[in-house]
């Protein structure tokens, strides 16, 4: 058959560590010397028109010969190309399957749930996981899991988020073993530390880890938002607006009025006062639609926040916000409300990752990603931040 190879040179291949092409859409992944699998590779399409490579075992090496791998990848291609069937489905549906470790995992989440002292612990695990893990071996049958894999998940963040990290890490080797316990992988535990991991990945010192601007915890926004808004001044206004809108210092004193459309609920600023120089659509929530309508405009200006100086309205300073903040809560950035919603949105809500960081403007290096962002996603960010200021507002409603 044109493209297949022979059993020769697959079972040349087969000594050798890594993922092979046998045949189109077929691969032999070979762990080590006793452990291989035989492997099918498809595209589909997910939510939002973005195309996802999966991988499937279709069974030990040992267990199935060329002719009968060949055989069972052209059938599940053949159901996925002419009738739309997700090869994942009919392998569930039609033989023995290990599942994949997504499955387990959220298998795993569901058991523990309800020896957890609160629910924010089980919203923790699954934000982990789905940001950081999910979208690289999330589809993996669990018995193929390896150390190549469980690095290629820890690599990217090991030392810009090392904590974040290190909390994936014991999390991929708790589902692991859930699935090992389970009996449907086998081995060591490739995400194991100590004697393993700890051999391939550097150790990182607390100075030496990647510093971020000091941030406020998530769950104190509440109380420190409704202080805030007991304070009647132009700077407390705006440090609630970029609180709202989770935009950055320069973004939010720079506004103008004409960049509005407060029917609509928009905000554009233009790419000269974005970090990345390319416009960008803020969502904005009822709250801060609110807050805007209640602001004193100054005749003939066009700024939005604004102080006098010398008689004549003038944009606020860089450092306005900053000192305010300084009096309510030493030692805390404004740029670190920031990484308060990131945090809030990541851990205890189930908005999909891309659209958080859309919201941040945040620049997307994954190339099928940003190709999702294309479409602007405005409405599904009107309501991640609807939720954040109904958050925010929380406290401010326990009190009246």
């Amino acid at each position: 058959m044109a493209g297949v190879l022979t059993v020769k040179e697959v079972e040349r291949r087969r000594r050798k560590v890594g993922m092979h092409r046998v045949a189109p859409g077929l691969y032999l992944r070979v762990a080590s010397a006793s452990s291989a699998y035989w492997m099918l590779r498809y595209s589909r399409t997910i939510d939002g028109g973005k195309i996802k490579t999966t991988e499937m075992s279709l069974g030990r090496y040992s267990d199935m010969t060329l002719a009968q791998a060949v055989a069972k990848t052209a059938e599940l291609r053949s159901a996925h190309r002419e009738s739309n069937i997700d090869p994942l489905t009919i392998k569930r549906g039609t033989f023995e399957s290990g599942g994949t470790f997504e499955s387990v995992a959220r298998d795993l989440i569901a058991s523990k749930r309800a020896g957890w002292k609160n629910a924010k612990h089980a919203a923790q695990w699954s934000a982990t996981l789905e940001t950081y893990a999910f979208p690289t071996i999330g589809t993996r049958d669990v018995a193929t899991i390896d150390t190549a894999a469980v690095l290629e998940v820890l690599h990217p963040i090991w030392s810009t988020k090392h904590e974040t990290a290190t909390r994936l890490r014991q999390r991929i080797e708790a589902v692991l073993t859930a699935a090992k316990v389970r009996g449907l992988r086998s081995g060591e535990n490739p995400a194991a530390w100590r004697g393993h991991l700890a051999a391939l990945l550097p150790a990182i010192p607390k100075k030496a880890r990647v510093r971020h601007h000091p941030a406020m915890a998530w769950h104190e926004l509440p109380v420190f938002m409704a202080e805030l808004r007991q304070r009647d001044s132009m700077s407390a206004r705006a440090l609630e607006f970029a609180i709202l809108t989770a935009c950055r210092t320069k973004e939010v004193i720079g506004a103008s009025w004409s960049e509005f459309d407060l029917n609509s609920a928009s905000w554009t600023i233009p790419g000269s006062r974005m970090k990345a120089k390319i416009a960008h659509r803020v969502a904005l929530s009822p709250a801060a639609v609110d807050l805007l309508r209640a602001l004193s405009r100054h005749d003939g200006r066009n700024l939005v926040f604004w102080t006098l100086r010398m008689g004549e309205p003038r944009p606020l300073s860089n450092m306005a916000m900053l000192e305010l903040l300084r009096g309510m809560r030493p030692g805390l950035t404004v740029h670190g409300f920031r990484s308060s919603f990131r945090d809030w949105a990541g851990e205890v809500t189930h908005h999909p990752r891309e659209i958080i960081e859309h919201a941040l403007a945040h620049q997307i290096q994954d190339q099928a990603e940003a190709a999702y962002r294309r479409g602007d996603a405005l409405e599904r960010r009107r309501v991640l931040m609807r939720d954040w200021s109904d958050y925010c507002a929380r406290a401010t409603a326990a009190s009246t």
